[in-house]
């Protein structure tokens, strides 16, 4: 199985994490809620579903490409991109924490962030920096 690797058991925790929040969503209109109820009310009208139900295609593609190991840097680079709108449009004015000091603050999408950079540069950033 060459897909169980040094980072399988971070791509796993995502793949659970991004299938968790996508597809329930499908099946209790909770992605055309989103869509509707807070994408089309904060200036996307009329194209707020689609985008919502763009969003939640991504992260279910960006799973499955996170389990076979496929354009990882691609769809790792996509999913950080909607983390840091959802951060700038949601979270941030929540503040940092997500429950206990606060809530539906910044942080869980600030780890998601890291361990998806973590993922699609997992030896490091000296390899690519020419250090090292």
């Amino acid at each position: 199985m060459h897909f169980i690797n040094s980072t399988f058991l971070l791509r796993f925790a995502v793949i659970v994490i991004l299938l968790a929040h996508s597809v329930p969503g499908m099946f209790d209109h909770g992605i055309n809620d989103f869509g509707n109820l807070y994408l089309n009310q904060v200036g996307f009208a009329p194209v707020g579903v689609p985008i919502a139900w763009a969003i939640k295609l991504s992260h279910v593609l960006c799973a499955i490409c996170l389990l076979f190991q496929k354009y990882v840097r691609w769809v790792s680079s996509v999913t950080i991109l909607i983390l840091l709108a959802g951060i700038i449009m949601v979270h941030f004015k929540e503040g940092w924490f997500v429950v206990g000091g606060g809530r539906n603050g910044v942080e869980f999408n600030f780890l998601l962030i890291f361990v998806l950079l973590t993922i699609m540069f997992p030896a490091g950033l000296n390899k690519y920096s020419g250090k090292g």
